[in-house]
């Protein structure tokens, strides 16, 4: 996933990402050519929820509220800034910020006010004005206002996570006009985007950082405005979150039913495997399996067979994105897409999904799954006039029908996709030498994926058994998260693991951060394959400058044609429901929210 300055994981790894978050939404609600104030922002259809609208459908009200949850983390952890580069993120450490509006969890592209009780935006998109609410205050009790705004977002812009420079790029400015109000200048007037960019800014106090630097990593908790706070840390192995007894916004349409634990402790483990053994003894409360063969095997317990511990899936209607193998194509031995589709080949899904995953996955076929946005068929129409003017640097397949995965029959062995990988190499130039595969230099061809968990091994080592059977060698190299951090922030991999675009509904701005040449070199940024096309690059351009939803369907349907076409990534695969597993301690509200598991609106159930 593209990368988030509120994850807990991995900066590179982004499940929900700060792009992917911020940028779901991608324009007013109101067109009127009057600029009005409005409650809520949302893309080319009506807001669900009316102006006076008490609480989300897909949460209980009155949930009761306290009692304390204990969840697990893999990994480590050095840092509790989440906006800046620097350092191994904590887990939930986002949730001590606000920002100016939020996120329904069961729309696809609308926000409603928070810190923010209403937004203008201008009738010709070159500025739009919040007014904020009078109530907001930081945890220490001063009043939230306008210069904390402004400061927030000259500091993150100018200091941050380079993301949010790519993020604010076409916002010139940011300027308190009035006691309780902001507004922000937009130099793309074009792009539809950007008041629901800024309406996602994350607050930080302008007086905290006054006497902190906001550019080196702490372990002590920032000033927050949000439902929680740091009660306590363990460096690299715990942290608690109690909740706020004076939390502004509680009583708050948007925040109704929601942030219910009195107390959240994360557990930080190096393993996988004793994580999910120590759900099972009860040493933490909730979890969510990402690992197939664990779901259908390892769950055989008796606190499973004898309902304390509850094994559920629920519906995931999310935007699935693209979770894949990435090669670094700044590298020669990868620059040749004949050579990223070789090694694409090597995959044997439909064995990999019958043996190793029990049927439980479809393999991605888009960088936009689960989106109208996926390709289809041969492009015609505007697609089609995006993409014609560069005929002549793209694949002639292209243009005759949508891009297919490569498939096997399942019985484990490859050897049609081999012989057509081997045709590949030879045509770019990889011969066999001695039983290596070399170029015209002599330079045998070595692939190293790097990893951060050892679960994704047994994909990997059937892969690396064809890659042998062509003469490559390849190895597996597993780091700690500040390693695997250093080194992809630095590019200094040959294939990663990445899920980029999951939540995304309307691609925009983010996928400039993703794939843009401007962002091919920048150390930290989210351009991890080194993308320089452009081919792509116009296409980013007609992206983020659509006047409508169908010039935006046709931009992002050639963008998500070239990027497969190229082979940029080696697909891998999504389930389409959220595996979880948790101790029978737990409400939920009757309606779920369609596109996120919500567990900000679960709560402890009386006399658990």
């Amino acid at each position: 996933m593209i990368k988030s300055v509120l994850s807990s994981s991995n900066l590179t790894l982004l499940a929900t990402s700060l792009l992917g978050v911020f940028c779901v939404a991608a324009t007013v609600h109101a067109a009127e050519k009057l600029p009005k104030p409005s409650y809520c922002l949302s893309l080319y259809d009506a807001c669900k929820y009316p102006a006076d609208y008490k609480h989300f459908d897909y949460v209980n009200p009155a949930a009761p509220k306290g009692g304390s949850v204990k969840l697990a983390e893999i990994g480590t952890f050095d840092n509790l800034n989440p906006f800046i580069l620097k350092g191994v993120k904590a887990p939930g450490i986002g949730d001590l910020f606000e920002s100016l509006m939020v996120q329904s969890l069961d729309e696809p592209q609308t926000m409603y006010g928070l810190v923010a009780e209403t937004i203008t935006v201008s009738a010709d998109n070159s500025y739009a004005e919040f007014v904020m609410r009078k109530e907001a205050h930081w945890h220490d009790g001063t009043p939230m206002t306008p210069e904390d705004v402004v400061f927030s977002f000259d500091t993150l812009k100018n200091k941050g996570d380079p993301t949010f420079k790519i993020l604010y790029a076409s916002v010139e400015k940011c300027e308190k006009t009035g006691d309780q109000s902001v507004k922000f200048t937009f130099t793309d007037t074009k792009n539809r985007e950007l008041p629901l960019i800024v309406a996602q800014l994350p607050l930080i106090s302008k007086t905290y950082y006054a006497t902190h630097d906001f550019e080196k990593t702490t372990l002590e908790a920032p000033m927050g405005s949000g439902p929680y706070d740091v009660e306590s840390v363990d460096q690299g192995r715990s942290i608690i979150y109690k909740k706020v007894d004076n939390y502004w916004a509680k009583d708050l349409p948007v925040t109704a039913g929601q942030f219910n634990f009195g107390h959240i402790r994360y557990d930080m483990y190096r393993d996988e495997n004793v994580a999910l053994e120590a759900l099972k003894s009860g040493e933490y409360d909730f979890r969510r399996e990402y690992i197939a063969r664990n779901w259908a095997t390892a769950y055989d317990a008796p606190a499973v067979k004898d309902g304390r511990v509850i094994k559920r899936e629920i519906p995931d209607q999310t935007p699935q994105g693209m979770q894949a193998f990435i090669y670094n194509a700044r590298r020669d031995k990868f620059a040749d897409a004949r050579v990223r589709e070789a090694i694409d080949l090597t995959l044997d899904y439909e064995w990999l999904n019958k043996t190793i995953f029990y049927g439980a996955y479809v393999r991605n076929a888009s960088f936009f799954e689960n989106t109208d946005f996926q390709a289809k068929g041969a492009p015609a129409g505007k697609e089609l006039e995006l993409l014609k003017p560069f005929e002549k640097e793209l694949p002639p397949e292209l243009f005759a029908g949508v891009y297919k995965n490569p498939v096997t029959d399942g019985s484990g062995n490859a050897r049609d996709n081999l012989l057509k990988a081997q045709k590949l190499l030879e045509k770019a130039g990889w011969m066999i030498k001695d039983g290596h595969r070399v170029n015209d230099k002599g330079e045998a061809l070595v692939i190293e994926f790097l990893l951060q968990q050892p679960t994704m091994e047994r994909v990997i080592g059937p892969m690396r058994k064809n890659l042998e059977r062509l003469g490559i060698t390849s190895s597996i190299r597993i780091v700690d998260n500040s390693q695997y951090q250093k080194r992809t922030d630095e590019h200094d991999f040959d294939i990663i693991s990445i899920w980029v675009n999951r939540g995304v509904f309307f691609p925009g701005n983010e996928q400039t951060a993703l794939w843009n040449s401007s962002q091919a070199d920048v150390k930290g940024g989210n351009n991890l394959s080194g993308v320089k096309s452009k081919v792509i690059d116009s296409l980013l351009d007609a992206l983020t400058k659509a006047k409508n939803k169908e010039d935006l369907l046709a931009a992002g349907r050639a963008l998500d044609r070239v990027l497969l076409w190229q082979h940029y990534v080696i697909p891998n695969w999504h389930s389409g429901v959220f595996r979880v597993a948790y101790w029978n301690k737990f409400g939920l509200p009757d309606t779920l929210p369609k596109y996120n598991l919500g567990f900000q609106t679960w709560w402890i159930k009386e006399g658990k």
